[in-house]
């Protein structure tokens, strides 16, 4: 009983611990940061109440602490007017506190402020310029004499004073970082003035200057701050530290960015090594300059070291052929875990190849943790648009967040490219007013200027994210209008890849995951690719159009990387949209390519079914094929899952040939007597491409008659100058019936009828591979489902001489599988495919044997049944047939599953004693093999009279084709 209150105890206290935290994590000095009223550089002023919880008094000299570990020294004054709880600070403060309005400063006491013996204050050059007389008694006296300012080393203040404002810099304070200037202090001004640049260095940058990476970067700040800042954690525990941390991820994601700002908010010591710069002519100088920068690191620790490019210095040893590389990757190695412990020092690695530096640099020890800089997602490039344009002068109608919304796979460098050009937009408008060769611009002119919207949209034209620079298209300017026709078609693009990027919540909603390939065929100028442009340019997503034979190269393993490359930076961009037009030139039917070398189409289209199973499910990557043969593509491109949904692009009807005259003549003036609809109606046949052939044609004629008016009135004005203009009536040009009339002349179908025809003939091969149709229908609460499987399968495989069984339950006698090659094969179908189905299948001996006696049995049948070979009623007039006269043979009990066997005495060839002339003898069977038997019977059957056209039916008054009144002699009826 003992241990249960113990336990509840110790809980009990770490409860009390836990709260105990979190109550000092709530502490009243963090206060957010409010606009002053009072514009003093060393006051800050707080609410009375919120004074009295610091325990602070009017006039009390305090220690703000800001971001990157920037502090300052001020003077405390109670405001009734501030809000709690906040603090009100002016700009010269914020800025030495490296904070802005809404940020959160602690506010803590310094007792241990001392009168400062001496001050060193220089002046910021820019702020001086022009400035003559004695700064000290003009600035400097005036601002210090008898106010006991506080200051602190490093800090920035504004002095104003006469006509202009001068800003000074303190330099050094005695006898300690921050003191108090007394009227007995001495300052020092001489010296030459600080450069400006040399305040605002990229190594400034913060984690507010680094957006889009917001769970990287409390990755990073875990493994970083941690060890510098709060060692002790680790050697409470008993563990070693983090040694190393290794970003990757595409160029100008920030891996740089967030080593420098991770450096300056530590406060730590920054060493950075450009991977080529330690490479040195001499033997062993490489390695010894890799050894200085630890050294260096080590002497001035807590310190980052930072390696750019690392894979330049690290590559794979068993890759490199250089002995140099080998030596220093080796140093590397040995210097980030030897035998000297390295005390508060870290190594932070950037690649944008990670899969080409050393493994031995990427186990526990060294590189500990791998974090991905990826492209970030629309809220972090929202972030990133942000901080880019928080300096830049923005009209009231420029919408970051849709910027953000239509920025896919933009990377921090391509949106930083984004605003400069959009500025650049904004200065090209202004350049008619700018005279380049005064030295200054007119203040009007500058204050005019605002980067506005249109300026971004401008810019979204011209800019591309960079990690498709290599493989981006410009965009067609294509858009539904363009398309006559395909509504079917154009809904289904639509949900399949608009849907998914402008509605994700709907998905989500669901908890559905969207198809992700398409695949378009039909007869040539349908406009397949059109459609492909068409939603390249309609849907927000980036778009990559992949050409066949171009990933196709002669070295071995090329072309599979070349296929591999480009579904990488397909899910860099996502969302995003792969167009393969051709399909059919690089995912042909494996084994297909005769004389092909090493395999190459086969092993690309296998390297592209792996890359479409291993797309991520979160990663937006749409797939596009465009094939006039879909007969020859490999059917495990097109299972669901890959390429899914199959769309077949027909000719188009009258209305759609209508509606593509319209599309191509939108743009141009024609006459009203042309007649559009009687144009489609003639047209019957022709494919987009054709209609639009037309349509150019006429255009033609047009532009021709046109240019000879011109010519012919040119001639005349050159012989009667003095005629007036108006006597020379301009003709309004414009495409006329004539032109068409002429056009049409020359006008040709471009898909035959056979090409037609094989098209329809495989979508309705597809269309019967689906099974159901529209017959499905769930079953009513409590019954059965109606309907048969269409997929169902046999439940096993039988012996090759099972021919014939006989349900006991029913009593009804079904036919095998082996009755369709037995009859149905060689009667009903055209002797060659009759031909491959006996190639196909070779049956026994034995069983042929039976096929040819069975074939004399129904003879009669059979002789009426060659006529009506097309027609579904066949297969169950010779079920029936069948199966009458095989219940005569089968007069055994209900209870007895029965089976015919080969004769062993004469085997199934000739007449003996125990067959009777037969030559197949009965023998019984379990009810397991007779159930098998009778499935693949009914699978058979059914596979067959789904095979066959719907074109006649047949004559029910002579079911066996014989001559009657009412089918007048053919045994079949159409309808």
């Amino acid at each position: 009983m003992s241990p249960h209150p113990e336990s509840s105890d110790s809980k009990s206290g770490k409860k009390d611990f836990s709260t105990a935290i979190l109550e000092r994590k709530k502490s009243p000095n963090r206060l957010i940061v409010d606009e002053a009223i009072n514009d003093d550089n060393s006051v800050v002023s707080m609410h009375p109440q919120t004074m009295e919880k610091l325990q602070l008094f009017r006039g009390d000299t305090i220690l703000v602490k800001g971001k990157k570990r920037k502090d300052t020294v001020c003077i405390a004054l109670a405001d009734e007017t501030c809000e709690e709880p906040r603090v009100r600070m002016n700009k010269v403060v914020r800025s030495n506190l490296r904070v802005r309005l809404g940020d959160v400063v602690s506010v803590h006491t310094c007792p241990d402020v001392k009168y400062g013996k001496r001050v060193h204050i220089l002046p910021i050059d820019d702020t001086v310029e022009g400035v003559t007389g004695n700064l000290f008694d003009a600035y400097l006296k005036p601002y210090f004499l008898e106010a006991y300012r506080p200051v602190r080393k490093g800090d920035l203040f504004l002095v104003r004073g006469g006509m202009r404002s001068v800003e000074f810099k303190v330099i050094e304070t005695d006898p300690a970082e921050y003191c108090v200037v007394a009227p007995d202090t001495e300052i020092f001004c001489e010296g030459e003035p600080v450069k400006r640049e040399d305040e605002e260095r990229l190594d400034e940058v913060g984690y507010d200057d680094v957006g889009g990476v917001r769970k990287q970067m409390a990755q990073i700040r875990e493994l970083v701050e941690l060890p510098l800042r709060h060692p002790q954690l680790f050697k409470s525990i008993g563990v070693k530290p983090p040694k190393g941390i290794l970003l990757y991820g595409p160029p100008g994601s920030g891996k740089t960015l967030i080593a420098r700002a991770v450096a300056n908010e530590t406060g730590a010591f920054f060493f950075c090594i450009n991977g080529p710069e330690i490479m040195s002519k001499l033997a062993g100088e490489s390695e010894s300059n890799l050894r200085k920068a630890f050294e260096e690191a080590e002497k001035n620790a807590p310190s980052i070291i930072f390696i750019d490019e690392i894979d330049s210095i690290a590559p794979k040893r068993e890759k490199t052929h250089g002995e140099v590389e080998r030596r220093i990757v080796s140093q590397l190695l040995t210097l980030m875990d030897g035998l000297k412990s390295r005390a508060h020092v870290i190594v932070m690695g950037a690649t944008n190849r990670p899969n080409s530096i050393d493994p031995a640099l990427r186990r526990f020890g060294r590189f500990d943790r791998e974090i991905d800089i990826g492209v970030p997602d629309e809220v972090g490039r929202l972030e990133v648009l942000r901080i880019h344009t928080k300096n830049m002068k923005l009209s009231d109608d420029v919408d970051l967040e849709r910027i953000a919304k239509d920025t896919h796979g933009y990377v921090g460098a391509d949106l930083a490219a984004l605003c400069t050009e959009a500025a650049l937009q904004c200065i090209r408008e202004k350049m008619d007013v700018i005279d380049l060769e005064d030295e200054t611009i007119d203040a009007e002119v500058l204050n005019s200027m605002a980067v506005s919207n249109e300026h971004f949209h401008t810019a979204l034209g011209i800019s591309n994210p960079s990690a498709l620079r290599e493989t981006v298209v410009e965009v067609p300017n294509v858009s539904w209008d363009d398309i006559g026709g395909l509504e079917n078609v154009k809904r289904e693009l639509q949900e399949t890849v608009q849907y998914p990027v402008e509605h994700p919540e709907k998905f989500e909603k669901f908890g559905m995951s969207p198809s992700k390939g398409v695949l378009f065929y039909g007869p040539p100028g349908c406009g397949k690719t059109l459609l492909a442009k068409a939603i390249a340019n309609e849907c927000q997503a980036n778009f990559i159009s992949v050409k066949g034979p171009e990933l196709l190269t002669m070295w071995f393993g090329e072309s599979e990387a070349n296929v591999r490359e480009i579904f990488d930076k397909a899910r860099q961009s996502a969302p995003c949209v792969l167009f393969f037009d051709e399909l059919d030139s690089i995912a042909t039917q494996r084994g297909s390519s005769v004389g092909d070398a090493g395999g190459a189409a086969d092993r690309v289209l296998n390297q592209l079914l792996t890359e479409m199973d291993g797309m991520s499910a979160k990663k937006t990557v749409f797939i596009i094929g465009a094939t006039n043969r879909p007969d020859i593509i490999d059917s495990a491109l097109l299972r669901p899952g890959r390429l899914d949904q199959l769309i077949y692009i027909p000719l188009p009807d009258e209305e759609s040939r209508y509606q593509i005259f319209k599309a191509c003549m939108r743009k141009s003036p024609v006459s009203k007597d042309v007649d559009l609809r009687a144009l489609a109606k003639y047209t019957q046949g022709f494919s987009g491409a054709d209609i639009t052939e037309i349509c150019q044609r006429a255009c033609k004629y047009a532009i021709r008659e046109n240019i000879e008016k011109d010519i012919e009135r040119e001639r005349k004005r050159n012989e009667n100058p003095e005629a007036m203009d108006e006597d020379m009536e301009e003709d309004v040009a414009e495409i006329k019936a004539a032109h068409f009339e002429e056009s049409m002349k020359f006008a040709r179908r471009s898909v035959s009828d056979a090409d037609i025809r094989k098209y329809q003939s495989f979508a309705q091969t597809l269309q019967q591979s689906r099974g159901f149709g529209s017959e499905f229908r769930f079953p009513e609460s409590g019954g059965r489902a109606t309907g048969s499987d269409p997929f169902a399968t046999s439940a096993g495989g039988a012996d090759e001489d099972d021919l014939y069984t006989s349900d006991k339950k029913s009593g009804l006698v079904t036919v095998l599988g082996a009755l369709w090659g037995m009859i149905l094969a060689p009667m009903v179908m055209s002797r060659e495919f009759s031909e491959r189905m006996r190639t196909a299948r070779s049956p026994s001996r034995t069983t042929h044997v039976k096929l040819q006696l069975q074939r004399r049995r129904i003879s009669t049948v059979s002789s009426a049944l060659a006529e009506t070979a097309a027609s579904m009623a066949v297969a169950v007039t010779v079920v029936g047939a069948a199966a009458t006269l095989l219940v005569k043979r089968s007069k055994t009990s209900e209870s007895t599953q029965i089976q015919f066997k080969a004769c062993e005495d004469c085997g199934g060839s000739g007449i003996c004693s125990e067959c009777k002339g037969e030559g197949f003898v009965l023998r019984k069977r379990s009810d397991e093999s007779a159930e098998k038997a009778r499935v693949q019977a009914k699978n058979m059957a059914t596979r067959f009279t789904a095979g066959l056209p719907k074109k006649w039916s047949y004559c029910t008054k002579c079911s066996s084709g014989r001559s009657c009144s009412t089918c007048g002699g053919t045994g079949k009826l159409s309808y």
